[in-house]
């Protein structure tokens, strides 16, 4: 499981047809991280907003058994580049439990600079948890 980082989508998300369900929903830009032909996570842009914004969020998780070996750090870097190279985005912005460190290194190797604390910003496991923000802009 993806605890204690990550909501609860429910049992299905995690099996193959919930990731390939999640993953080929329109209207969201989401791919599948893969480890060799195993899909070892995802990565998606989010709220992406048009207009004067030009925004997204990015989020990703990665099995705990192919973690450590830069598949996230690569996926982010894909992620970004899409983001603003074939999207034309200004803006990505990311967050990550304040004791996330992993995800924040992750964060830090593909430019992202901290800007700041978002209190009780997500529910997961039933408890409304602090994040820390994250941001990169297109000319950075």
């Amino acid at each position: 499981m993806l605890a204690p980082y990550e909501p609860d989508r429910g049992a299905g998300w995690l099996t193959l047809e919930g990731q390939r369900a999640w993953i080929g929903a329109e209207g969201h830009e989401r791919f599948a991280i893969l480890d060799g032909d195993t899909i070892a996570g995802t990565i998606a842009l989010s709220n992406v907003v048009r207009g004067f914004l030009q925004s997204a969020n990015v989020g990703y998780w990665i099995d705990g058994n192919a973690q450590g070996r830069g598949l996230a750090t690569r996926a982010v870097g894909e992620i970004v580049r899409f983001a603003f190279d074939e999207l034309g985005l200004h803006r990505v912005e990311a967050g990550t439990l304040v004791d996330n460190i992993a995800s924040q290194r992750v964060l830090e190797k593909n430019g992202f600079t901290r800007i700041g604390v978002a209190r009780r910003y997500l529910l997961i496991a039933g408890e409304w948890r602090d994040h820390i923000l994250f941001e990169r802009l297109a000319d950075d």
